[in-house]
């Protein structure tokens, strides 16, 4: 493994992609730390000392920034849902779906679209936001006063946007991903701090903590089988004779993904449950906004059941997306494969769309089961205070394991050995010449 780790800076693109990452994540983590104005960041912290689930939960995304109000602390979360609402209009208006597919300008025009709605939920959850924030007394200053913090959250939401575009094109692995990755990890330190005081002062019992690490290795495990669990469909190849030469007749397979959309569903799904519960916050003064804050608050049963079928349906929706059984069986008929027992052609995509059906249906389920973790933690161990976050573990997971991939991905085109697989002696055998 650390031959293999010496072998990527042997290769100056590689190197150069992974230094120009941790270059952005470097600049990611410092927005967090650069406070905005007129915040008290001593009650801000009070604040989220005391916030239990809910606090964490919002806090999560933004990569600690939120419990720092620094100048990055909505995060992704706004370029997320308008993501979501960009994909769902996609879907549902063939011009636009058209316009994605048939050209490479109709793509860029889906993405300044994208870009545009971001910033329309960066100023609507810049404004509730601050609207909370005033409410519990924690901002305080006249109409200017409130305008610069709201410009400068906006601001600091479209850098973020910026800064996740400009990972994907030139560093390693989806950047929006990566940046809720680095503030996940940043993290780490702090909890396992506050868990061990918890331990000393006695919040926290000693089996409670021991349970809580059992559950943490089982989720860890569950999490990497997900990820690389895959249903193989048998292929076999008729001969065809071309001129002297004859093709085909192997047998090979088509690896169906358990979880084929990854991480997507369950960051889909909890940054569009948090726009309603912001938007909620910016009307706290009447009984209204206080009934829809409690009711989309993370810890209650209306969330939770929303949350569970928004992950199962965005499982569903982006496989749709990303996989396309028709091409697949084309394809096949085209060059002379076929299922055993299956008619090419219709048939064959019918069969696909079935067996990735079902085992979708797997896979959604076990998301929710771990997006459902940190609520389990609470009424089992009856601990409020400890927080272990499922969704922050399968993100941390799916995105670690989607970069090593990439990474080795790039090594095995160049024949060196990857990170995690190695042959022979374990040396790297070189660039392929010529």
């Amino acid at each position: 493994m650390f031959g293999s780790l010496g072998d990527i800076f042997r290769l100056p693109d590689l190197k150069r992609r992974i230094l120009f990452t941790i270059g952005i994540l470097f600049i990611f983590r410092l927005g967090a730390y650069i406070p905005s104005p007129g915040v008290d960041r001593a009650a801000m912290a009070s604040l989220f000392s005391t916030g239990g689930g809910v606090m964490d939960f919002l806090n999560l995304f933004s990569g600690g920034a939120l419990s720092r109000f620094g100048i990055f602390s909505l995060g992704v979360a706004p370029y997320i849902n308008s993501s979501i609402v960009m994909q769902l209009l996609v879907v549902i208006f063939p011009f636009l779906e058209k316009l994605q597919k048939d050209s490479a300008d109709g793509h860029k025009k889906i993405t300044q679209w994208t870009r545009y709605g971001a910033v329309v939920f960066a100023i609507v959850q810049a404004v509730g936001m601050t609207a909370w924030l005033r409410g519990l007394g924690i901002m305080q200053g006249g109409f200017f006063d409130w305008l610069l913090v709201i410009v400068t959250l906006v601001t600091g939401s479209v850098a973020v946007m910026w800064l996740g575009e400009e990972l994907t094109d030139h560093g390693i692995g989806n950047g929006i991903s990566l940046l809720i990755f680095a503030g996940i990890v940043a993290r780490i330190p702090e909890a396992i701090l506050q868990t061990w005081s918890m331990v000393r002062l006695g919040s926290l019992s000693v089996i409670a903590l021991l349970l809580g690490i059992v559950l943490m290795i089982v989720v860890v495990a569950g999490c990497i089988m997900l990820q690389e669990g895959q249903r193989r469909l048998p292929v076999q190849y008729a001969k065809r004779v071309v001129g002297n030469k004859i093709y085909g007749g192997q047998s090979t397979f088509i690896p169906l993904k358990v979880n084929q959309a990854g991480v997507i569903p369950i960051i889909f799904a909890s940054s569009l449950l948090i726009f309603p519960y912001t938007i909620a916050n910016y009307f706290t003064d009447s009984s209204v906004g206080r009934f829809f804050s409690s009711l989309f608050a993370p810890n209650s049963v209306f969330y939770i059941i929303c949350d569970v079928a928004l992950i199962i349906f965005f499982s569903y929706f982006y496989t749709a997306v990303v996989f396309n059984p028709n091409d697949i069986a084309n394809n096949m008929k085209k060059y002379g494969g076929f299922i055993l027992g299956i008619r090419p052609g219709q048939p064959t995509s019918d069969y696909i769309t079935r067996v990735m059906e079902r085992i979708t249906l797997g896979g959604a389920v076990f998301l929710a089961i771990v997006a459902l973790i940190p609520n389990v933690m609470s009424s089992v161990l009856n601990v409020r205070s400890f927080y272990f976050g499922g969704t922050a573990v399968l993100i941390v997971v799916g995105v670690a394991m989607d970069t090593i991939n990439q990474i080795e991905a790039q090594l095995l085109m160049r024949h060196y050995d990857g990170i995690l697989k190695k042959s022979g002696s374990g040396r790297s055998r070189g660039l392929l010449r010529g």
